[in-house]
């Protein structure tokens, strides 16, 4: 293990996701110091101040905050959250173009002044946007990837321990693929403890496909939901950010579904999708081939055509 000692995370992006992640961060000692970066001086100055003054509850964590990106340097991991932000009924795909334009124009910029960080894609539609901040930093896959399902893994795992009674941290399932419309829930490997969710009795029996369907479908329109009330998802993704910062920080080798641009994996190459990768100092140290069905080989092959889509449609190949 190589826990990097007095680590520093940058987050770009002073909205409300990136404000939670830096929140999210300081209350888990996620960093020793945490920098906040955005455009508006006004508005992430006065957020770090705020951030600020919680870090006496907070442990050793520092926050600091400014309009210049000369705050990254010397970053371990930088956080990506600018961009657009998704509106009510908007799919992540719509936001592409006004998305990647921004990650065009900061890509060299914060490669320059952290150059050896890793780099983290949280802005939608986070998939299509790792491709292009790995094209446009010119830095291997596995120090410029995306946070992906890991959020989505973690809203299936909830509502699956909150269906069956047990704990959300006993239930092992994860969504794969587009981080969005063709995601889909990798069934064939959820387990519950070391018992496989097709073997768990959930009262009279295993959980009907039908239910399993409703689940995915509700966990894949979960984010629209939340938009929809409250104008923005913030909370739950700010933590999933911090726990994946928390794994390259702590060389954890952890596995999570996080996005990277793949190279044969079941066949598909030079898109970004999320599949079980081991996480640790390095980035993503490797992705993990596991046995997918053949229903959801067909779902991996339709999520891959579908950012491949957006990506030609926007001239990133």
């Amino acid at each position: 293990m190589a826990v990097i000692e007095n680590a520093k995370l940058s987050v770009i992006g002073a909205g409300a996701v990136g404000t939670s992640t830096a929140y999210a961060a300081l209350i888990r000692n996620t960093a020793r110091e945490v920098a906040l970066y955005d455009i508006d001086k006004a508005r992430v100055d006065a957020e770090a101040l705020d951030l600020a003054h919680g870090t006496p509850f907070t442990g050793a964590s520092r926050i600091t905050g400014g309009a210049d990106l000369s705050i990254v340097a010397g970053s371990n991991v930088v956080v990506i959250t600018a961009g657009a932000k998704q509106k009510p009924g908007q799919t992540r795909l719509e936001l592409a173009g006004v998305n990647v334009g921004i990650i065009r124009d900061l890509m060299p910029e914060l490669v320059e002044r952290a150059p050896e960080a890793v780099f983290v894609i949280v802005s939608n539609p986070c998939d299509v946007l790792a491709v292009a901040a790995q094209r446009f930093s010119g830095l291997p896959a596995s120090r410029v990837f995306a946070s992906g399902t890991v959020l989505d893994s973690a809203r299936l795992r909830w509502l699956l321990a909150e269906r069956l009674g047990v704990a959300a941290s006993s239930t092992h399932a994860m969504i794969v693929g587009e981080h969005g419309d063709s995601e889909f829930a990798l069934w064939s490997q959820a387990r519950i403890g070391p018992v496989p969710l097709g073997h768990w009795d959930a009262g009279g029996g295993p959980l009907a496909r039908d239910e399993l369907d409703r689940i995915a479908d509700e966990v894949k329109n979960a984010a629209y939901a939340v938009i929809a009330g409250k104008g923005a998802t913030n909370y739950a993704i700010g933590l999933s950010g911090a726990r994946i910062v928390e794994a390259i920080l702590r060389d954890e080798g952890a596995v999570l579904p996080v996005s990277s641009v793949l190279d044969g994996y079941l066949g598909v190459s030079g898109v970004a999708l999320s599949v079980p990768s081991v996480v640790d100092a390095t980035g993503v140290r490797r992705v993990i081939e596991v046995p997918f069905d053949d229903e959801e080989r067909e779902r991996f092959a339709e999520s891959a055509a579908t950012i491949r889509s957006s990506l030609e449609r926007l001239g990133i190949s």
